[in-house]
């Protein structure tokens, strides 16, 4: 899988500079997160430098494209609108530096983040079915994110700051003795992360059947809540949104069964 970086900052970040980031998330995919999932990937920079939109086939020729973008626009949508007229059908995601400042993140980071969830879910299409992290014997379809359970923790390779992300025993109904659910496996209060769990500062969303929307969990970490706020200033950009697409707004809990969503995995 090839994705493309094109370089809309205007000047802000230098292609020169991008490069170091590419190189290095590129190192993450491979030695770091292909081994764990057996998914591989290669970014590359595309795009001519300065151009206000890339708009020929020659700007992208990858699988997927993901824009690395200043200022959060007054319409979202309208960026949105330029990718689905140019490239319909391509998978694609925004990384804004202005948000990235926002959440005292390295904007490398927030590019990982955006990479290994657009590796592992480019269509955002998938979900996992595990239990409803507030209400015991309850189960909801957890969205198949890599690293929003784990947000606010990163490492660094060669320099750059990368994102943690989750690992394939996290989307398990069981704890395996001496098993991993992130690559960091940072403990918290003595704990490390359990499957379907979060970690301080992350949360995770899932589709309710019974309700027939979507929700996200913890609603009681400030770090947490303060990441979704500022996230929610890309509104369309962002892959939740994308989620919702494929679910109606209201469904009774009977419908809801027998229309599980078909790439659902549990």
């Amino acid at each position: 899988m090839i994705i493309s970086v094109i370089n809309h900052t205007r000047g802000e970040i230098r292609d020169e500079g991008l490069q170091a980031v590419i190189r290095a998330i590129n190192r993450q995919i491979t030695e770091d997160f292909a081994p764990y999932w057996g998914l591989n990937a290669e970014l590359r920079l595309e795009g001519r430098f300065g151009r206000a939109s890339a708009k020929s086939a020659s700007d992208m020729r990858g699988d997927a494209v993901l824009y690395l973008c200043g200022a959060v626009p007054k319409s979202v949508d309208g960026l949105v609108g330029v990718h689905e007229s140019t490239y319909r059908g391509i998978p694609y995601g925004f990384v804004f530096t202005e948000l990235s400042g926002k959440l005292d993140e390295e904007w490398s980071t927030t590019l990982s983040h955006e990479v290994l969830e657009l590796i592992a879910d480019p269509e955002v299409n998938l979900v996992v079915m595990g239990p409803h992290p507030a209400r015991r014997g309850k189960n909801v379809f957890h969205w198949y994110e890599m690293c929003d359970a784990v947000q606010n923790e990163s490492y660094k390779i060669d320099g750059v700051a990368v994102s943690n992300f989750v690992l394939p025993l996290y989307f398990t109904g069981g704890e395996e003795r001496g098993g991993r659910n992130d690559f960091l496996g940072r403990a918290h209060q003595g704990k490390t992360l359990k499957s379907f769990g979060v970690n301080p500062g992350g949360y995770i969303g899932f589709y309710d059947p019974d309700t027939g929307g979507d929700d996200t969990f913890p609603p009681d970490d400030p770090v947490a809540a303060k990441r979704m706020q500022i996230k929610g200033e890309a509104k369309a950009a962002r892959r939740l949104i994308r989620y919702r697409r494929f679910f109606a707004p209201r469904v009774t809990s009977a419908p809801a069964a027998r229309r599980r969503p078909p790439t659902a995995r549990g």
